[in-house]
């Protein structure tokens, strides 16, 4: 009881400090990871299929939370799809030839509430399925700083994987050459841009468009060690030596 009125407590307060009850369904859809295996189903395939068992997004949280729409919307049997394109560029924002991207497909109920989230074949090579699953299993608990739009998930409460590093080399096929490459002592920081094919933009967010993606590599193992990017207007960083069990 004393865990179901802080919860409570929280909700109202959110709603109050901000008016928009767009951050209330954010922090419910949260609360929700508490109970993941309830409350969400993975399939992950040739791409990577989240679905939402309980509903609490509408597709108007995601205009407001971005100021994005998306690049085109289907309509399906049980409600309507939004597509989400991104298109490789380079520092002039024209597209890079042979064309790369990637997209989301995020599907809505006949209530316009968000039932699935669909990450694309090309987006796993950066974010391979077993990563993208555990980072997303560790949100719960995490650290939700509002302000920057950010949720900072505490590994040390999570079981460890037992897979490989994405070598860079398998990377590259499949994104090709970056923009530019940052060199640090013990890592390689490569730069990718992607533009979101959009619908449309609210005023003064343009930026949001475009995806700046880091690809950081270790020097001496080549292995991809994180991930980090901003993409229909929210921040995604994943480090991913930080799920991998220490090999012995």
């Amino acid at each position: 009881m004393v865990k179901f009125w802080r919860k409570a407590i929280i909700i109202v307060l959110m709603s109050t400090l901000t008016g928009c009850f767009y951050w209330v369904r954010a922090y419910q859809t949260y609360l929700q990871m508490d109970d993941f295996d309830q409350n969400f189903t993975i399939t992950a395939g040739n791409e990577f299929q989240l679905k939402f068992n309980s509903p609490k997004l509408y597709n108007s949280d995601f205009i407001s939370l971005s100021k994005l729409q998306p690049s085109e919307k289907t309509k399906i049997a049980t409600g309507e799809t939004w597509h989400y394109w991104f298109h490789k560029v380079d520092l002039q924002g024209k597209k890079i030839s042979p064309e790369v991207k990637f997209y989301f497909d995020l599907s809505f109920n006949e209530k316009e509430m968000l039932t699935e989230w669909v990450f694309s074949q090309l987006f796993l090579q950066i974010a391979p399925a077993e990563f993208l699953e555990i980072s997303i299993r560790s949100i719960a608990g995490a650290e939700i700083n509002q302000g920057k739009r950010q949720i900072k998930a505490n590994t040390d409460l999570i079981e460890k994987i037992d897979t490989e590093l994405p070598q860079k080399a398998q990377v590259l096929a499949q994104l090709g050459e970056p923009l530019a490459i940052e060199h640090e002592a013990d890592k390689d920081v490569y730069l990718y841009h992607f533009q979101l094919q959009t619908q449309g933009i609210d005023e003064g967010y343009e930026d949001r468009a475009l995806s700046v993606v880091k690809l950081s590599f270790d020097k001496g193992t080549d292995e991809l060690i994180k991930m980090s990017g901003r993409f229909i207007g929210l921040k995604i960083s994943i480090n991913y030596q930080k799920y991998v069990k220490n090999k012995s």
